[in-house]
């Protein structure tokens, strides 16, 4: 089994179990942006990115620059992508001085063709600690990640239930 199987007090992937965190509102159907729900479903990866200067590693990942960010706002073009400073709509940093995002995979949870107002990116990131809840992303410990996404394949999904 090659799926990345994600529920509200853990995950398994290619017969290991893992702590990780999901949206503080929990596992369900998301209906905004901004409500914290992890979206359950069947996911696969889009794209992986990382900071190979702080030791992000994914193999084929997209390395995180200083002026790369993740497009949030509803009403930008480029909604629920990742676009470059300066951009001149509401945006997440994707180069983050606390580390969630040294290593970062995006789901394709209304993407690549996003819908305006259903909710920007999902991740697979690096967690602040366990039990700490995420704004609707998955979060797991950096070594963790860095083992899952290494050995990924294009056969792969997230299964969130």
């Amino acid at each position: 089994m090659t799926d990345l199987v994600v529920g509200p007090w853990g995950a398994r992937f290619l017969g290991r179990s893992f702590p990780c965190s999901v949206g503080r509102g929990g596992i369900g159907q998301k209906c905004c942006e901004g409500d914290g729900i992890t979206p359950r479903g069947v996911w696969h990866l889009g794209e992986v990115m990382a900071r190979p200067d702080r030791g992000g590693f994914a193999p084929g990942a997209t390395p995180i620059g200083p002026r790369d960010l993740w497009s949030d706002d509803p009403a930008d073009p480029a909604y629920n992508t990742a676009v470059r400073a300066p951009h001149p709509h509401s945006h997440e940093a994707l180069r983050r001085p606390d580390g969630l995002y040294d290593l970062v995979g995006a789901l394709d949870y209304n993407w690549p063709v996003a819908v305006a107002g259903a909710g920007s990116a999902i991740f697979l990131h690096v967690w602040r600690g366990p039990r700490k809840p995420t704004a609707g992303c998955v979060a797991f410990r950096r070594d963790d990640l860095g083992w899952i996404l290494q050995r990924w394949s294009p056969r792969s999904r997230v299964i969130i239930r």
